[in-house]
């Protein structure tokens, strides 16, 4: 039987910032795979550099050296413009500060990738309908961020970024402005996602209770993973 190919491969990944005696190494060499299907945490203090490994992973920053492959593509080679194609295609991304356009309305928000596609304007309200209501916000579709609690809001930017059917959720601290019991629904929502939609999902957090929604832990220390932690498997 062929051996099952990493969705994400990170290999002997270095990233610095600057030069010379004000250079920053963020990554020092880092072997990092995804697994299609996989649900992983990547965790660790503030500068071990679990961001720039999935900023990197994202195709929103570039390593330094080290090889990236996507399937077995070799990211790293790719232009900006290919990059850009990467992400709009395949990926979706989560952020702590939500980043919806407050004048625009739960449904608009949500289709803005398919906008950026240049998918229909029917097809698009219908994807768009189809992802609030798979996470549980279809009768809010008319109202603003401002009219949502900021769970609600969290729910509208997964919907957006799952509109577009991804490959590979990224989530960076999705539940940091959100309160225990927010969090902990938008966690089972991911967790959801990944074990009934099928998507990839890698989230960055610092908050182990909220780690364990995932399938496996990662650890990240100085610029590389804390292999005295290991990746600890969940459940």
């Amino acid at each position: 039987m062929a051996q099952k190919q990493s969705l994400v491969q990170l290999i002997d990944i270095h990233k610095r910032y600057g030069h010379g005696e004000a250079a920053f190494y963020a990554l020092q060499g880092v072997d990092f795979q995804i697994e299609e299907g996989d649900f992983v945490a990547v965790m660790g203090p503030s500068g071990s550099g679990k961001s720039t490994c999935m900023n990197i992973v994202g195709a929103l920053d570039t390593p330094t050296s080290g090889q990236y492959l996507y399937r077995g593509v070799h990211v790293e080679m790719m232009t900006q413009n290919e990059r850009a194609l990467l992400r709009r295609k395949y990926f979706g991304f989560i952020f702590q500060g939500f980043n919806l356009l407050p004048r625009t309305t739960a449904l608009e928000n949500v289709e803005l990738p398919l906008l950026y596609r240049g998918v229909a304007r029917e097809e698009r309200h219908r994807l768009a309908r189809q992802a609030l209501d798979r996470v549980g916000l279809l009768r809010w579709e008319s109202h603003t961020p401002g009219e949502l609690s900021g769970g609600q809001q969290q729910r509208v930017a997964i919907a957006r970024a799952i509109v577009s059917r991804p490959q590979l959720l990224l989530a960076d601290e999705p539940t940091g402005s959100l309160d225990t019991k927010r969090s902990i629904e938008i966690m089972q929502l991911l967790k959801d996602l990944n074990e009934q939609d099928g998507i990839t999902v890698a989230l960055v957090t610092h908050e182990p209770d909220m780690a364990q929604f995932a399938k496996r832990i990662v650890h990240f220390r100085d610029g590389n993973i804390d292999l005295t932690q290991g990746a600890a498997h969940v459940g």
